[in-house]
């Protein structure tokens, strides 16, 4: 009788060293899904803990280290490992970080030269650098002094008394950039960023290969505090809660459409903190409730969530969620934008996870349950005293 051989199995059979050097060279996250969805032994060489957030600690900026042989490294730590990871980056020394989008990081340096940095992949992308426009854009008395025939020069503040000093690393983001926000993936065709600027009403705005930055009046009626792209548009949220809708779409080339405020959107009362994100093409304001009665100390406090859908109707409202679904938030209190997306292992659904609590000195990571309020810390390694810097969801292809 003849022998019938079984069909051989050669997605088991590979060496789980050929897949893990595959998996690096996935061009994209749909592909990933692809890889993931053969077999048990292709899901474990790509589990969901190399895409879940991490949170970036502090680090040195400084461009030179103790000694030349120390290895320049940058530390996260992983909730899903539950330990913390070091990855080599000596691309950030020297360097500020103003915004983490896309699982890309928004550089600039004491020139305010600015990059753009996918810690996970090594990839960058340069930006515009900030110029005297963008300067005088901010509230305070900036000017580049002793720039020679070969450029150079150094950004000074000069204060009324006539009093100069020079603006710093640890001072970039009070001067400059506040915050960069990307609108997709710099590997990607039409990527474009908005940088909220310093203590102004006008926003920053280029796009990948840009030689400068376009100001765009945003008329909130204070100064823009947070950036949220949603919908192809980005929206720019003032210091009171307003909100100014910039249509991006069109060539890459176009220039923005002028600012369009959003009337009649009033904020929860009683909020604090504010921080917003884009979830299911929906704005979402993470904020703080207070709680307090008759000089009550300490008070109390919540984290509360509300959403609203811009693009219902004449006049949009914020409805209290209390529900998210499998959805997770992450908030970072360095940043006013967070992300949010599906909860993997590990990973709590209907929950916020806070870069450090709202209020008091400590720097653990804080988690949120979105139905009651009720928070806990995380454990996490000591920060060294000093907050974390933010929240990242790693983008392993561009």
């Amino acid at each position: 009788m003849a022998c019938v051989r079984s069909p051989l199995d050669w997605s088991s059979g590979l060496p789980r060293e050929l897949l893990e050097i595959i998996t690096k060279k996935l061009p994209s996250g749909h592909d990933a899904a692809s890889f993931r969805s053969v077999c048990s032994p292709w899901r474990a060489a790509l589990p969901f803990a190399r895409f879940a957030p991490l949170l970036m600690l502090p680090f040195d900026p400084t461009p030179t280290s103790p000694s030349p042989q120390e290895e320049k490294t940058v530390s996260f730590y992983s909730l899903v490992e539950e330990k913390t990871v070091s990855l080599p980056l000596p691309e950030l020394h020297g360097k500020v970080v103003v915004g983490a989008s896309r699982g890309w990081l928004a550089l600039v340096d004491e020139a305010a030269a600015v990059s753009l940095l996918n810690p996970f992949t090594g990839s960058r992308v340069a930006l515009p650098p900030a110029d005297q426009r963008v300067a005088a854009a901010s509230s305070r008395s900036v000017e580049m002094v002793g720039v020679g025939n070969d450029g150079g020069g150094r950004w000074v503040l000069r204060c009324s008394s006539g009093d100069v000093s020079p603006v710093t690393l640890d001072k970039m983001r009070e001067v400059f950039f506040s915050e960069i926000v990307l609108s997709t993936t710099p590997g990607g065709d039409g990527c474009a960023a908005m940088a909220v600027l310093a203590d102004s009403s006008e926003v920053a705005f280029c796009r990948v290969g840009d030689t400068a930055w376009t100001l765009i009046e945003t008329n909130v009626e204070c100064c823009v505090s947070a950036i949220v792209h949603c919908h192809g548009s980005f929206l720019a949220i003032g210091c009171l809660g307003e909100v100014s809708i910039i249509n991006i779409a069109g060539d890459n080339d176009a220039t923005p459409s002028p600012a369009r405020p959003v009337s009649s959107l009033p904020e929860p009362a009683q909020m604090c903190h504010r921080s917003y994100l884009e979830v299911n093409g929906e704005l979402h304001l993470v904020g703080v409730a207070i709680r307090a009665f008759h000089g009550e100390w300490p008070f109390g406090h919540h984290a509360v969530v509300y959403k609203c859908d811009l693009a219902a109707g004449e006049t949009p409202v914020w409805s209290m969620v209390t529900d998210a679904g499998d959805m997770a938030m992450f908030m970072s209190k360095n940043f006013n934008s967070g992300f949010g997306g599906a909860s993997v292992s590990k990973i709590k659904s209907n929950c916020i996870y806070l870069s450090e609590p709202t209020y008091g000195s400590d720097h653990s990571p804080e988690l949120v349950d979105i139905s009651t309020g009720m928070s806990e810390k995380i454990a996490c390694p000591t920060m060294e005293g000093s907050e974390a810097l933010c929240w990242i969801r790693p983008n392993l292809w561009t």
